[in-house]
Formats: structure tokens, sequence, C-alpha cells
């Protein structure tokens, strides 16, 4: 293909997706939107869909400029699909975590506290940058520090595989499978201000660092006591990810440590290997494992996160068996099965997986057309994924959430290995197929598994679960809720517990934060409330029952009356122990006699 008729394509792909964007924010979300896919107007798809369809054309077949136009545009691409809440101008994203990750940066803002005595500070202190020098609300700011973390793995994960292999096909399929974002599996990372899952954007600049210090030799820029450029580079990479979320912290320092070790045993049994000719990561293993120590040690919440470990793993209900059981059969009473599930969420990860592993098998055995030093760092993160793989066991027999977590910066590595897995894969395809074919055949099964990625990048109901928009109403009617209802008494929810309102519009510092309302706060008891006994419904006590658009969607839509029946629902609007005080379009509070009261 002429280089007229590529740029003339990029020009159709860029301005397809500029298009997109203006018709998405030109159509802002008014109230609570189950999915972010079903929300935004279909003419944005195509846009989107156009745009990633010669992106991945052209990441696979072309080379230098083109194929950086290209990577360039799909990652653009995806990265709208990302911004698809800043730009359709939500007000928030996230109900859990994220809600006190808000209060946190609130406090923040507003002198409670300083962003040095968090744990891990740096989206909070990104979003209050936002806050502070754009003038924007601290819950957009919040979601744009969302996008700036989110960036970084689409630019580093092909820069990664770029000095892995330096085979212009690789890059191309890593940028692709990035795009798929694995790391995001809605179970224990999701794609919102989830600091931790944030963080997983973030270490693919980190193993840029460390592949860039073990390929490249710096002997002529050495800085001050003995380091390199590259050095530096992993130490600011690290302490970066340090400040966003320990947890992923850990897991590079495992990686290094697991390379460290590996160079230690080479070393001790050959003279000639090609890891010899490479720098150690002695002194980095030791740095960033004295780094992180120093860190967590003096962090209370830390301990207590290590000792809850510790605790789940020798406790007696270990494991996640019996929580997936019950899954399961709840899957079953609603019309959907696990398997079902897992091809939505997790079919493109296990292709993926298993292509990784059968490359891997083959560099172990020698039977690939790696050279020598490629193969020596294709070998370093096959010893890293030991460790890595062994915690993952580790947390599911103690914290099955944290395995999940886990498995997130597992699938950061995965997705770096994968390009040049593929890559490999389709050398050897060509032998059968024309090179052409082989390429046809990469396009048609990545683009398959890119749709399958994106489609569960966000929470919706095609994954029983729905999407996590914090609309402008409801926010409004938890904050009026709490600025004029008695201050001791207690908010109760339908399937979901009110308090993280509480941290989101209040901090939890000051002290407006966490009232005796909420400290109390809870949800209903099913049995009670379906059978009309409200007043009961929440330990016998007046309460303040909140019910918003997402509980309904939930707990009706979705869950299908599984817990909590719609009817009983209806019926507060005749219950006289039952008194509407608030009313929106999303958000609706009651003010409950106790039938302890009467």
């Amino acid at each position: 293909m002429s280089r007229r008729v590529l740029d003339w394509l990029f020009a159709v792909g860029f301005l397809a997706l500029a298009a997109g964007i203006a018709l998405a924010r030109a159509s802002p979300a008014r109230t609570y939107e189950a999915s972010v896919y079903a929300g935004t107007p279909t003419p944005v798809w195509i846009g989107v869909a156009l745009a990633l369809a010669i992106a991945v054309a052209t990441a696979l077949t072309c080379r230098g400029r083109e194929q950086a136009v290209g990577i360039g545009l799909g990652a653009t691409a995806v990265t709208t699909i990302v911004s698809l809440p800043v730009v359709r101008g939500y007000h928030f994203y996230g109900m859990g975590d994220a809600l006190s990750h808000l209060g946190w940066t609130r406090d923040i803002v507003e002198g409670e506290m300083a962003a040095y005595e968090l744990f891990y500070p740096a989206v909070h202190s990104l979003g209050s940058l936002f806050y502070v020098l754009g003038g924007i609300p601290i819950e957009r700011g919040l979601l744009f520090a969302l996008v700036v973390t989110f960036v970084p793995f689409l630019l580093f994960v092909p820069l990664v595989v770029r000095d892995l292999s330096g085979n212009g096909l690789a890059v191309g399929v890593a940028a692709i499978v990035s795009w798929m974002v694995l790391p995001i599996n809605n179970i224990a990372t999701h794609m919102g201000v989830h600091t931790n899952s944030n963080a997983l954007f973030l270490v693919p600049v980190v193993v840029f660092a460390v592949v860039a210090y073990l390929r490249r030799r710096a002997t002529i820029e050495r800085l001050p006591f003995g380091l390199s450029p590259f050095s530096v580079l992993v130490y600011l990479s690290a302490i970066t990810l340090l400040l966003v979320h320990p947890q992923q912290m850990v897991n590079v320092v495992v990686l290094v440590a697991a390379i460290s070790a590996l160079q230690w045993i080479v070393s001790r049994r050959s003279v000639d290997h090609p890891m010899l000719e490479q720098p150690t990561l002695h002194t980095q293993t030791v740095v960033l494992g004295t780094i992180f120590g120093a860190w967590a040690v003096t962090n209370q919440r830390f301990r207590d996160a290590a000792e809850g470990f510790v605790t789940g793993i020798f406790a007696a209900d270990v494991g996640a068996g019996e929580e997936i059981d019950q899954q399961g059969g709840s899957l079953t009473e609603i019309g959907g099965s696990l398997a079902e599930l897992f091809v939505t969420m997790f079919l493109d990860a296990a292709v993926v997986g298993l292509l990784v592993g059968c490359f891997l098998l083959l560099v172990l055995l020698g039977r690939t057309r790696l050279d020598t030093e490629g193969r020596a760092l294709v070998t370093y993160f096959v010893a890293a994924l030991v460790p890595l793989g062994g915690m993952f066991l580790l947390y599911f027999l103690g914290t099955p959430n944290m395995a999940f977590r886990q498995m997130g910066f597992i699938y950061v590595v995965l997705t770096i290995l994968a390009g040049v897995a593929i890559a490999h894969g389709l050398g050897g395809l060509s032998r059968f197929v024309s090179r052409p074919g082989a390429t046809g055949v990469a396009a048609v099964v990545l683009g398959a598994c890119l749709v399958l990625g994106l489609l569960t990048v966000f929470a919706s109901p095609i994954i029983y679960s729905p999407g996590q928009h914090v609309s402008e109403s409801t926010f409004n009617g938890y904050e009026t809720g709490m600025d004029h209802g008695v201050g001791d008494r207690p908010y109760a929810g339908i399937g979901y517990d009110p308090y993280r309102f509480d941290h989101g519009i209040n901090g939890l510092e000051g002290e407006e934060s966490l009232t005796a309302g909420t400290a109390a706060s809870g949800e209903l008891d099913a049995e009670a409330f379906n059978e009309g006994e409200y007043g009961g419904a929440y330990n016998d006590a007046d309460h303040y029952l909140v019910v918003t658009a997402f509980d309904e969607t939930r707990e009706f839509d979705v869950y299908q009356g599984l817990r909590y029946e719609e009817a009983a629902y209806r019926g507060l609007a005749y219950d006289p122990t039952a008194d509407r005080v608030i009313s929106s379009d999303d958000f609706r509070m009651y003010d409950v006699t106790g039938d302890g009261e009467e």
C-alpha cells in the first residue's frame, strides 16, 4: 500500500474518532447509566470501531513511521473509550473505594490532611492539582487523574517489546494486546478511581526501565555514585509506582529480585552465558526492597493488611471455592452461568495466556528464533512469573480478592510477552500459509479478542455488574440527606452501604466526617424487607432508607429480585412507617420508623 493511500486512511481514522468524541461530548449523561456502552450513542462506537480497524491493520502490516501512526491511532481510540465518563460529563464514576479516594482528595484540598500523610498519595495529589490549577470540581479532577495514569500503559507496552525483540511485528502485536486492557478483570481490578488498578498501568514504565538497564550500555553517561541514567530511571519509576499503590511495588520488587537471583545462579554455574554480559540487578533489588520496607513498616494500615493475609491463609474457611459455588448458584437462578461469564470476561485473557505459555515453554526448550540476548531477557520474565504465580496461589488461599489483584499484575507481564510470542507464532504459521494469510488470521483473532476486551473495560449488565456511574442527582441527594438528617440516625441501603458516600461528600478527616449516622450504616435485612417489615429490616431502629437508580438496576433488573423483591420496594410508597423525604430521578430517601419505637 502506497504512503499516499496510508495517509488518507489515517486521516479517515482520526476524523472518525474526532467526530465520535464530539458527538459523545454533545450527548452528556443526564441520569444514571447502567452501562457506559449502552448510554453512548451508536455513531460514537462506529467512529471508534473504524479507527480501531484501521489501527489494527496498520499496526500489523506497516513498519516505521506508518506503524507508529497506526499505533497512535489505536491508543487514542482506546483512551477515548476509557475517557468516556469524562467526555460525557459523568459527575463521578466509582461507588466503592473510589468514593473513599474522593474523600481523601477532598481532605487534601480542604487542608484537613497533608498528602504525605496518606500511604499512597499520588492519584489523590494529581486530582488535587487538577482542582487547584484547573479550577475543575474534585470529582472530575480524579477522573482526569484516571486517564493520565492509564495512558502510560498504552505507550510503554510496545516500547518494552521493541527493546525486548526489536521485531516490528512484535511491537504491533503488543500494542494491539495492550488495547485489550487485560489487567482489568472487574473482580478486584477496575477501570475507575481505584489506586491499586491505576498502579497497574504504570508497571510497564518500570519494566521498560529495567529492560533498558539490562539491554543498553551507559558506560559513558555515568552519574555520581556509580549510577547510570537507566538505574536512576528504575528507581524513579518504582518510587512513583509505590506512591500510587504499594501492592504493585511489592510485585516489582519480586520481579527484580527474581531476575537478580537468576543472574546470581547463572554466574555460579557458567562462565560464558549471555546473561553474564548484562549488568546485574543485585543493587536495584536491595535498594527497591529497602525503599518499600521503610515505607511500609511505618504504616499501620499495611501491618493490618499483612496480618489479615496471614490469618486468612491459616483460617479454617480458606480459599475461594465456596464463594465461587455460591456465585455460580446465584447466576443460575437469574438465567446465567459461570461458563457464560467466563467467556465474556476472560476468554481473551485465556487465549493470550495460552499463547504466551506455549511460547515460554518453547523458549525454555530452545526452540525459538530469538537471539541470545532476547532469549535471556524473556527467560528473566519466566523466572519472575514463578514467584508471582506463587503469590497468586497464596492470595487465593488467604484473601481471594487479592488474588485477582495479583492476576492483574501477572497480565501486565503477559501483555508484554504476548507481543513477542504471537509475532513468533505468526512467523511459524507463515511457513504453511503465505505471510499475508498469517497476518490476516492474526488480525481476525486479535480483533475478536480486542472487542471482547473492550466490552469489559467498564462494569455493565453484560457481566451482571451495573456501571458505577454516580450521577449528580444521586450525589446531591446524599449530600442533602446528610446535611439535613438527624445526626445520629443510621442510613441503610438496598444492597449497598451508604457510608462510602459520607467519605466522598465529607471526607474522612474533618469534624463532619463519619457522622454517628453513617458510622452505624449498613444494608437492610433482605428477609424482613421482602416481607414488608420495613421498620424491622434494620435492627428495629429508626433509620433512613436510601434507594438509588444504581440499586434499582442492580437488584431488580440485573439480579431480578434475587435478594430484594421489587414488589416489596414498591410497597414503601404505601407503608405508614416509611415517609419519603427526598426524591429525584436517581435518588429516594425514606425516613423509616423502627418497630422497636412503636
